[in-house]
């Protein structure tokens, strides 16, 4: 098929290559512009703008596709469909329409749970024991057009960093088995019931609130790993939590039970496995506590 593929982050890359392994024609990539990264802060491609580089594919990269010299290169292109994945901008009307099997996504959720910006995150935090991808007919609503395939799998134990890798896999495998033979799928309308939306995390969310349960703290840790970290300061200095384990315990919520750096919750503990102080690399607790001891009784906040 002829296809322009539309994504920015690592997630969309997987179905980017597996749609030129499959042998279709991607006749152009669209990404969002390069941001400053780094110390340097250097213009740095997106992962989707490099990877489509690599495949010698042409990478567009509006700042918006609202205006009609947009729209026309677009229809230009005569595609057969457009696969979006994590790209980032919204798609006018002119463009859903344009390819002539429309707009097809993959979400990395079991739609009509979690339609937005961050189901993988929301997921996690809310517990879920599944969640899974959708490859979705694109409309104007958010995330709101009809199914055209799912697949599921479980959340368990899972930080995002594993869980979105695992999506982006398991994504790109169901849209080629869908282009290859799209009249064997045929669009489902979600249900109203059971609809849910995963909102843009906030910074602000990344720190650790140890009046929760330790679960919730938890599933917190795992939520923000690696990127951009769970975290507590103490003295005015961060650390970031990147793997933990529920434990017993029983405290001021905030205050380390030992010197083994467990920490109370407000019903049971939790205590760090994988841990970075800020500017350094990532390390387990042991090797940590070896340079920096964190006694009994102290408060984190």
């Amino acid at each position: 098929m002829r296809i322009i593929f539309m994504g920015t982050p690592d997630f969309a890359v997987p179905t980017l290559q597996a749609l030129v392994a499959a042998g279709h024609d991607v006749v152009a990539a669209y990404s969002q512009p390069p941001r400053p990264a780094g110390r340097g802060k250097k213009l740095q491609p997106s992962p989707v703008h490099l990877a489509a580089q690599a495949h010698g594919i042409e990478v567009r990269t509006p700042l918006s596709l609202k205006g009609a010299e947009e729209q026309a290169a677009f229809t230009a292109l005569n595609a057969d469909v457009a696969v979006v994945a994590a790209y980032g901008l919204i798609l006018p009307q002119a463009v859903l329409d344009a390819p002539r099997s429309g707009c097809l996504n993959v979400h990395g959720s079991l739609l009509p749970r979690w339609r937005g910006a961050a189901p993988v995150q929301r997921a996690i935090l809310a517990g879920d024991e599944a969640t899974g991808v959708t490859i979705m007919q694109m409309e104007r609503g958010l995330d709101t057009g009809p199914m055209l395939a799912k697949v599921e799998t479980s959340v368990t134990g899972k930080t995002a960093g594993d869980l979105t890798a695992e999506l982006a896999a398991k994504g790109a495998d169901l849209m080629v088995e869908v282009l290859a033979d799209l009249a064997a799928y045929p669009p489902v309308v979600q249900p109203e019931e059971g609809v849910t939306y995963a909102h843009k995390i906030d910074k602000a969310e990344s720190r650790l609130d140890f009046t929760r349960d330790a679960s919730d703290v938890e599933r917190q840790i795992r939520a923000f790993a690696p990127a951009p970290g769970a975290f507590f300061e103490l003295e005015d200095e961060r650390y970031r939590v990147l793997a933990a384990n529920v434990a017993d315990g029983q405290g001021a919520p905030g205050t380390t039970l030992d010197d083994g750096l467990t920490i109370a919750c407000a019903h049971g503990a939790i205590v760090p496995a994988v841990i970075q102080r800020a500017g350094r690399p990532a390390m387990d607790t042991a090797s940590l506590l070896r340079g920096r001891a964190i006694p009994a009784a102290t408060v984190l906040v």
